[in-house]
Parts: structure tokens; sequence; C-alpha cells
């Protein structure tokens, strides 16, 4: 067999065994609608009361009234406080305006807290009901979209329940970039066995979270991972050692107001997290490369050279990435940029390991977090 052959090889057995896995990381099996949307449509919309929403927030003025407009379509009796934190563009005021809805002028970041966590550290404190609806400041909830996920968590036992938010696709990065970070999402954390009882893998989606209160206070969230820059997974983790049962899935009906549009800002929100994901490892950041190489740029090499074998893995690897697309409403022909995408996430992790042996663990909100000496 030619050179060409080989070179194909590594590529075809990473590509047809991703086909094969039997978890199915590629599938979008594990997805929630709103009510009466969707395959899995649930009941009415029901009573609230048993629900607290906290929503930490930081200079959210743009977005903060549709994700408050959005909870009060959700149903009657729904606890929400909002946790103004250090913002100096009118968020807790726009928030004071909801006569339902409590606002915690924040306190000052104290060492060795992620932002985010400390806000939600104070609010805990405000929840007296049996179950509590973690919210980004950025997200809106589709009509029904909080009852489906009740219906949900009641017919599957679990005390966890997070979905993954629809990204807004509105430019040509947005299409290209956003869709992939999903399935690279998906592939890390293949969402069937993070819902099944093994302890391997704890994935959660930090935008929207339903949890049982109890379980929060029985790991000691959010103090337990104070500093962790992948709140949601860590925080997944905990409360799947902790005896409880986790599920995660995507939606249409969670949606994302955070505007990207451009390279740069799809870069910033990769690479402030991209190699925490590697624990820092510079070993784990060259296995990875030598992966991507592998997966994506050896079998063109090959193609280009003749090989047949290239061939049918390029074209197991466009088609893992056609039902992520299709979900999205994207055209599949967005898969042929499958190796432009690979190396446009591969720069996007080394520029995060740069930043982190300049000493920079991650930029966010106006606040930089050091790397622990």
């Amino acid at each position: 067999m030619d050179f060409a052959f080989w070179l194909a090889v590594p590529a075809a057995v990473m590509w047809f065994g991703l086909w094969l896995a039997p978890w199915r990381p590629w599938s979008i099996r594990e997805q929630l609608e709103p009510t009466g949307f969707g395959p899995d449509h649930q009941g009415g919309v029901g009573d609230m009361d048993q629900v607290t929403v906290l929503i930490p927030a930081r200079n959210e003025a743009e977005v903060i009234q549709r994700t408050l407009d959005s909870l009060q379509a959700q149903g009657p009796g729904l606890t929400i406080v909002v946790i103004d934190d250090q913002s100096d563009d009118g968020t807790g005021d726009i928030a004071r305006r909801y006569p339902n809805v409590e606002v915690i002028s924040g306190q000052p970041l104290p060492k060795g807290w992620a932002g985010k966590l400390w806000a939600l550290e104070q609010g805990k404190g405000r929840v007296s009901t049996s179950m509590t609806l973690l919210l980004d400041a950025d997200i809106a909830l589709e009509p029904g979209m909080l009852s489906a996920l009740l219906a949900h968590k009641r017919a599957t036992g679990a005390h966890f329940v997070s979905l993954m938010a629809d990204l807004r696709r509105t430019s040509f990065w947005d299409r290209l970039l956003l869709p992939a970070f999903v399935y690279y999402f998906k592939l890390i954390y293949p969402f069937s066995v993070s819902n099944s009882p093994s302890k391997w893998v704890a994935a959660a989606a930090g935008g929207c979270v339903l949890v049982d209160t109890a379980a929060l206070h029985k790991v000691n969230a959010f103090e337990c991972l104070k500093d962790a820059l992948i709140d949601d997974c860590t925080l997944a983790r905990r409360i799947k050692d902790g005896g409880h049962k986790t599920w995660i899935g995507l939606s249409r009906g969670v949606i994302s107001l955070r505007p990207y549009g451009t390279l740069k800002s799809v870069h910033d929100m990769v690479a402030r997290s991209a190699f925490t994901q590697l624990r820092y490892s510079n070993l784990l950041l060259l296995v990875v490369t030598l992966l991507f190489a592998m997966a994506y740029w050896l079998p063109l090499v090959a193609l280009a050279n003749g090989s047949w074998l290239a061939a049918l893995a390029l074209l197991a690897m466009c088609a893992a990435y056609v039902p992520t697309l299709h979900y999205y409403g994207l055209s599949p022909v967005w898969a042929l940029a499958s190796p432009v995408i690979g190396a446009l996430y591969l720069g996007m992790t080394w520029s995060s390991a740069i930043r982190s042996w300049r000493g920079v663990r991650s930029k966010w909100k106006n606040r930089t977090y050091e790397v622990h000496q």
C-alpha cells in the first residue's frame, strides 16, 4: 500500500470510530424544547412557586430586560433574584423596574473567587424554594420552556438539568464557528454518558440550569468551586459525585442574547477557558494539536495524493457534523469547512495557552484572573 493510504489511516480510524461509538457523540437526540414545540413537548405552564431564579448580572443593560420579560411569560409564582455584580451601566436600575424582581447589590469580588460564582453565592441565601434556576443574564427563555424543564426533571428523576443555549448566528463567523462550539463540546462531553450513572463524564451548560436547592447546599455550592472558570461542568461534577442524577441537552427554546458577529468575539469566548479545559497542560496541548492534524489535515494531504481512504475519512468527518448543522437550521454545505473550523479552534486554544504562559488565566467582563502561583 502506498504512502498516501497510510497517511489517511489515523483520520479514518478516528472518524469511523466516532460513528461507531455506542454513546453517539455526534447525535442530537438529547434535546428539550418548550411546551407545545418539538418532539419533547410537555404539559401545561403550571405554577412556578417552587422555583427561584438566580441571575448574576454584570453590565448587562442591553439584554437584561428581554431576559426578565421572558421569565414573566413562564407562569405565575416565580421568584426572581438579580445579583447586580458591580455594574456601571444601569443593569440594576432596569431590573428594579420589575415589581416581582428582587435586586441584590453585589459586594466587591473577594480574592480567589470568579465573578459569576461570587454573585451566585450572594444570591443563594435568598432561595427558600425547593428548586433553583441558574440563568445567565443574557439568556431568554421561550414561553413554556421552564414548564418543559420542570416536567422533564420530574419524568427523568434528575436533580440537575441543564440546557445548551441556542447561540445567535447573525454573521458569517457565527455560522461558521458557533454550531461547531456545540459540536466540539458534545465530543468532549458526550451527553448520553453524562446523563447516565457513569462517573466518567459530568457536563452542564451554565447558561440555564434547573437544580434541586438541597443538592446545591449538599455540595456547598458555590464555595466548593469558587475559582472555577469552567464553572458549569465543575458544578455538574460536584452534583454527580454527591450521588445526584444530572441531565444535559440541547434546546432552541433557551436563547443566547449575546451578540458575537466577529472572529475576535468568538475567539475571546473560546480563549478565556480553552487552556483551562486542558488543565493548563502543555503536554495535552501538544496531544490535541497532533489529533487535530491527524483528523483534519493529513487526510487532505492524502486525498491530494489520490488516497480513496482519505476521501472516505473526509466524508465521515463531514457527515458527523451534519446533524448539528441540521438542528440549527444551517446547510450541510458548512460541513465542508470542517478543516478550516478545526484550524481556527486550535488557534484559539493556542491563544488561550499563550495567555496563560503570560500569567493570565482568563479575561472576561473587564476582570482578569491571574494564573495561580
